[in-house]
């Protein structure tokens, strides 16, 4: 079985207009199409048809999130592993979201919504956005923080080690790094299905109060371009949350932020790559685990860990 990278996320957001043009004239996502209520965006430098859906709700939070496998007969291995851990899932013949086919959705043990697909559209970009370089599925983006492509979700759950087991042992996602607290207790995980540092990441829920979605994250080239992004959102009135910093664990410059919906948003850029096929985890300790986080000391704010101040979960069939 195989996954083969991180796909999408689709959000819910409760001003479906506002939280769009932030994306867009901010962040600097391209609106790939608008359905009813759902609005499909990608980055520049996305080949598929979108890598984030905004669906209007009342509440804010994460309907779910999106791996591509190979092949049909990846996600029916993948299927065949979590019925055998107890997991309950649903095939979908033909999706009810643009730009992929049938799917296989389950909530991971830790309550995590993920969704498996294999058939992917492509992006077709208008004539007048189409690149002149092959390498580039449309035109490099001169608008806001001008992000270059998706790169990761990650999460807060109950049980750190219990849930980067599942998605290891179940799924196949290799266990890249993970750090501890001072209370000597794992504190977070961070695994990929290919040489980036990481595709999504676990960390420790203090209140105990179920999965949660903590951010999805967009890549851009440089420290230079962080640094940009985080002048044009105070310069139009929006507050940063964390950053600009350096996490020493995947070696990023990281930028965090809240969309008008409410959920997080991180720009970054950098981060270790991964080849060696024989990779063990990294462990961080409890006596280095604060240069993981914040290599260069900046310090994290309280909202930042604590799950009271994230939106709920929402798994819809």
């Amino acid at each position: 079985m195989s996954i083969a990278h991180i796909g999408h996320a689709e959000l819910l957001v409760p001003d479906l207009d506002a939280s769009v043009s932030y994306f867009r004239d901010l962040v600097g996502l391209r609106v790939t199409e608008t359905v009813g209520d759902r609005v499909f965006l990608r980055a520049w430098q996305d080949w598929d048809h979108h890598t984030l859906v905004l669906t209007d709700s009342p509440e804010p939070g994460l309907r779910h999130m999106g791996w591509r496998v190979k092949t049909k007969a990846d996600a029916e291995q993948i299927h065949a592993a979590i019925t055998e851990r107890g997991v309950e899932s649903t095939w979908t013949a033909g999706s009810d979201e643009v730009g992929h086919g049938d799917a296989l959705r389950f909530l991971t043990p830790g309550g995590l919504p993920f969704e498996l697909y294999w058939e992917v559209q492509k992006h077709v970009p208008p004539p007048e956005d189409a690149s002149k370089l092959p390498s580039h599925p449309s035109r490099v983006s001169i608008q806001g923080a001008a992000v270059r492509r998706f790169d990761h979700v990650t999460f807060i759950v109950d049980d750190v080690v219990a849930e980067q087991e599942f998605l290891t042992n179940a799924l196949g996602i290799r266990h890249n790094y993970f750090i501890h607290g001072p209370d000597g207790g794992r504190w977070g995980s961070w695994l990929s299905c290919n040489n980036v540092s990481h595709e999504t990441a676990l960390t420790r829920n203090a209140h105990q109060d179920g999965g949660k979605l903590h951010h999805i994250a967009y890549y851009v080239d440089s420290v230079d371009e962080v640094a940009r992004a985080a002048t044009l959102l105070i310069d139009h009135g929006y507050e940063l949350e964390w950053g600009p910093g350096k996490h020493g664990t995947s070696g990023a410059t990281f930028l965090y932020f809240r969309e008008p919906g409410g959920n997080r948003v991180e720009i970054w850029t950098g981060g270790l790559l991964i080849f060696d096929p024989d990779w063990e985890a990294i462990d961080w300790s409890k006596h280095v685990g604060h240069l993981g986080n914040s290599l260069w000391g900046t310090p994290m704010p309280e909202t930042f860990r604590d799950g009271t101040s994230l939106p709920k979960t929402v798994v819809t069939a």
